[in-house]
């Protein structure tokens, strides 16, 4: 499919009384559609994406479209929100410790580079703490500096390890043996049980 007829595909996995903060509808997507306004378009479908619960198909061809498009940052994006309605997702509230206070000297990625582990209260065999992975994409900034603070996504690598997680939980994260950070669970979202044959 090429990026108009990815997009349309798109657009009619939305419900038609869906709108986005700003009341843009599905009809509005479509008036850029028509007038080949693609890059338009697929924000605003993103955008409508966090309205309902939509299939792991409308963000697919939206991934395809943003890397037909070049968009790379879009497709990551798109990309992400397949791995969250496969794996799960956390929102929480996370605090980096100061450069002076911690390894890391350097900004965090926001786009879901980093996997790092998590203290989520596990114990190891032997008694001492366990940890699980998760990808770390930092909501509506580009990087997070050493000390900084900011909503994050987390995606499970084992979403069953994070079975007993709940708003409000306050958990760890760990680049080695130190905290590298400290977050609060927002929210929690269990992965999609609706998933394809294939």
């Amino acid at each position: 499919m090429d990026v108009p007829e990815l997009l349309e595909s798109a657009s009619l996995l939305v419900p038609e009384d869906a709108a986005t903060e700003n009341d843009i509808t599905v009809g509005d997507i479509w008036d850029y559609l028509v007038h080949d306004e693609w890059e338009i378009a697929l924000g605003l479908l993103e955008e409508l994406g966090d309205v309902p619960s939509l299939p792991l198909e409308f963000w697919e061809k939206l991934a395809e479209a943003a890397e037909q498009l070049r968009l790379e940052r879009s497709a990551a994006w798109c990309h992400w929100r397949c791995y969250e309605i496969r794996n799960g997702m956390i929102r929480a509230d996370l605090t980096l410790r100061p450069a002076a206070e911690a390894r890391r000297t350097t900004p965090v990625s926001g786009a879901g580079v980093l996997r790092p582990m998590w203290d989520i209260g596990h114990i190891a065999p032997t008694g001492g703490r366990a940890v699980s992975i998760a990808s770390l994409w930092v909501e509506n900034m580009p990087c997070l500096e050493p000390g900084g603070r900011a909503t994050v996504r987390l995606v499970p690598f084992t979403p069953s390890h994070w079975t007993h997680v709940r708003p409000g939980r306050q958990i760890t994260m760990h680049e080695d043996r130190t905290v590298a950070g400290t977050a609060v669970v927002l929210e929690v979202h269990r992965p999609s049980t609706a998933m394809p044959a294939g």
